[in-house]
């Protein structure tokens, strides 16, 4: 029994039966399959009211298929659900019935319409008041008024949501989904993974904010890869693995360790980064000098073969549009850059993927993948113009290149055909990444490699970037998370408004460090990169 097993044990399990009407949430007995495949398998989750529990486990663990149960989205095999000490039939549960029961869903992808006002968006939700034949705008501004004084948000109603930093745009929809509920006791919210594309300093902003609802009775259930924000906020924790309960801990304070443990079913060592020789050659694959690009003005660095070159930044520091400028997405108003001693300049994605330089995208569902096509199809989009012959595309050479870069990059799925959206964050993540190292690029893009990503995938796709380096390939990472940077990056770059406020080699810094030098600077209101003009 690993110390993370013998940790849960210790903490004791769920509230005994006895205990039930401290409960705000039971699920029990709960099995769900898919196609042959158990997904759940007697999973449970007891949520005492009004604490924060942390629901855990790798991509595929069954927290997710848990949370569309929940919601009415999948319909359960079997199972015993209880909310507020009412008993639920799940097989007659929808989410109309989440919705009466209590349920209220916040999710990755906001659903907020970021050009319509806050109130718009309340309004939208929940109805429009209406005056007469017209709407009643005093009595919405009011109303969004008065929720948003109750959450302590100085905000105006009338705002557009793009206009709001990140923080407080998840912090709309959360009170958006709660604007129903008459006291903070009479609705379980359940947020998943709501500090993903969140910087550190915006995910401490929305945390706090969650820590003080609860501290007024809010039950929270919280889903996030992002261990050490679970353990600053939840009470309790439930992990899954493999479709079943690894460890129930009640009123508990674990370690990460201990977490990653569960989680795993072995040592967090393995998992942990460590330490690795850099590949950072002497000559020049990229440079850039006097880059300037929506927020970026004069940016000079340059990019060595095998080097892993991080960098890092808050929101609106430019990171995102250095790389866009570079893979041909965003036009660069000023500078120029070198690939390989010759003069780049990218027109578009397609002269930058000939050029032989490929990237990842922050957001793969919207940018990089194809979820209602298979495996096999979204490995080969990268590779089409080599495969075809006369006029069509060979599907068995295709099966054979995917089954090929499932086993060489280890994704986990049933087969080359299988859906893209069968899989789980972590393995999707994988294929997007093995399509364009399938090309043998001479300069690699990643954005936020690991957001949404668990810490199993982490470590393998950790592997799978510095074998890259190794091999020659130029790798560029912008990520905001620091321990993400420190653990990848042989130089690391610090943007601030839009330039470099410092550059810093592996080893100098500690992620605590690392942190402090992003947060030196911080913009007093500080907004998404802006898309400049083509």
């Amino acid at each position: 029994m690993t110390s993370g097993q013998q940790h849960a044990e210790a903490a004791g399990r769920v509230p005994a039966a006895s205990d039930a009407s401290s409960l705000a949430l039971r699920v029990d007995r709960l099995n769900k399959d898919f196609a042959g495949t158990r997904a759940l398998n007697n999973a449970s989750l007891h949520v005492r009211r009004g604490t924060v529990h942390a629901l855990l486990g790798g991509n595929g663990s069954g927290k997710s298929t848990t949370i569309k149960i929940l919601a009415g989205v999948y319909p359960a095999d079997s199972g015993e659900l209880e909310i507020f000490g009412a008993g639920y039939d799940l097989g007659s549960y929808t989410p109309a019935t989440a919705q009466q029961a209590g349920l209220r869903f916040v999710h990755q992808d906001l659903g907020l319409f970021n050009e319509l006002s806050i109130e718009e968006n309340f309004a939208l939700d929940a109805g429009y008041p209406l005056r007469g034949p017209g709407i009643d705008w005093r009595s919405l501004r009011r109303h969004v008024s008065d929720l948003l004084a109750e959450y302590d948000l100085p905000l105006d109603p009338g705002q557009p949501v793009n206009s709001l930093r990140p923080s407080d745009q998840t912090m709309v929809a959360i009170v958006r989904a709660l604007q129903d509920q008459t006291s903070a006791g009479d609705r379980i919210l359940v947020l998943d993974e709501p500090t993903a594309r969140l910087a550190a300093h915006e995910s401490e902003l929305l945390l706090e904010q969650v820590r003080r609802r609860s501290e007024l009775g809010q039950t929270v259930v919280i889903v996030s890869h992002r261990l050490r924000e679970v353990l600053s906020v939840a009470h309790d924790f439930t992990v899954y693995r493999d479709g079943r309960v690894a460890g129930a801990l009640v009123a508990a304070k674990p370690t990460e360790d201990q977490l990653v443990e569960l989680m795993a079913g072995g040592s967090a060592g393995a998992l942990r980064p460590t330490g690795q020789a850099s590949h950072a050659g002497t000559d020049v694959v990229f440079s850039v000098r006097g880059l300037e690009s929506g927020p970026v003005r004069g940016i000079d660095f340059d990019v060595h073969r095998g080097e892993i070159l991080g960098l890092t930044g808050l929101v609106g520091s430019g990171r995102s549009s250095v790389l866009k400028a570079i893979f041909g997405q965003y036009r660069p108003s000023a500078g120029q850059m070198t690939l390989n001693g010759a003069p780049y300049a990218p027109h578009d994605v397609g002269d930058a993927v000939d050029a032989g330089v490929a990237m990842v995208p922050e957001d793969r569902a919207r940018e990089a993948a194809f979820p209602d096509q298979s495996v096999s199809e979204n490995f080969a989009v990268a590779t089409l113009g080599e495969n075809f012959t006369r006029g069509w595309m060979p599907r068995g050479r295709e099966r054979d290149t995917a089954r090929s870069l499932i086993r060489r990059f280890g994704v986990k799925v049933a087969g080359p055909d299988a859906l893209f959206s069968s899989m789980s964050g972590g393995n999707q993540q994988k294929t997007i990444i093995a399509r364009w190292l399938n090309r043998s690029p001479q300069l690699l893009l990643l954005d936020e490699p690991t957001q949404g990503v668990d810490v199993m995938s982490r470590a393998d796709i950790y592997a799978v970037i510095r074998q890259a380096a190794a091999d020659g390939c130029a790798v560029v990472v912008a990520s905001s998370d620091p321990s993400e940077i420190n653990a990848l990056a042989d130089r690391t770059l610090v943007l601030s408004r839009g330039r470099i406020s410092a550059e810093v080699r592996a080893g100098e810094l500690d992620v605590e460090g690392l942190n402090r030098l992003v947060l030196r600077e911080r913009p007093a209101d500080p907004d998404p990169d802006p898309e400049p003009n083509a």
